[in-house]
């Protein structure tokens, strides 16, 4: 009888060790997954131009379109980033243009990209949301400038 209990105990034990296996790469596959939305398209199917003598000209003629994000409070408070047309990836991962230090942001939070003069922002599946002047964001939403934009506990502003 004590062999019987040996056998069946190792193999619990080799069963909860194979789901822990399961787990950990089913948390892999799915950052995996999320990293790969950095080549999707800016809302619109257009792409950001790229850096020449006659995009900026062309873009400021008489308006005043926003040109810095800037995080208006949180642990960044202060921080200016200037708006040249790439989109500008929000998160706790290293490779983001902002890398928020907050438990409440998730690696790959959210995307800011331009679609034409507009400005969109866009939750990439995370945990606790995005939020535009307090709305939830579900889908590509435009971003107004001087609206707030809340991240866990990091509120981002596009500024003139």
């Amino acid at each position: 009888m004590p062999e019987l209990v040996l056998q069946i105990t190792r193999a619990g034990f080799l069963a909860l060790l194979w789901l822990f296996v399961l787990a950990a790469l089913r948390v892999v596959r799915s950052d995996l997954y999320a990293a790969s939305g950095l080549r999707a398209a800016a809302p619109g199917g257009r792409r950001p131009s790229t850096r020449g003598g006659t995009s900026k000209p062309a873009r400021g003629g008489g308006r005043s379109g926003p040109r810095a994000l800037i995080v208006t409070a949180g642990a960044l408070a202060g921080t200016r980033i200037a708006l040249d047309g790439r989109p500008i990836m929000i998160g706790r991962a290293d490779d983001s243009t902002l890398v928020l230090d907050d438990d409440y942001a998730s690696t790959r939070h959210a995307r800011i990209s331009q679609s034409g003069d507009d400005w969109y922002v866009e939750d990439l599946g995370s945990t606790n949301g995005t939020y535009l002047d307090r709305n939830k964001v579900s889908g590509p939403t435009r971003v107004p400038v001087g609206s707030p934009i809340r991240i866990g506990k990091t509120v981002i502003e596009l500024r003139s």
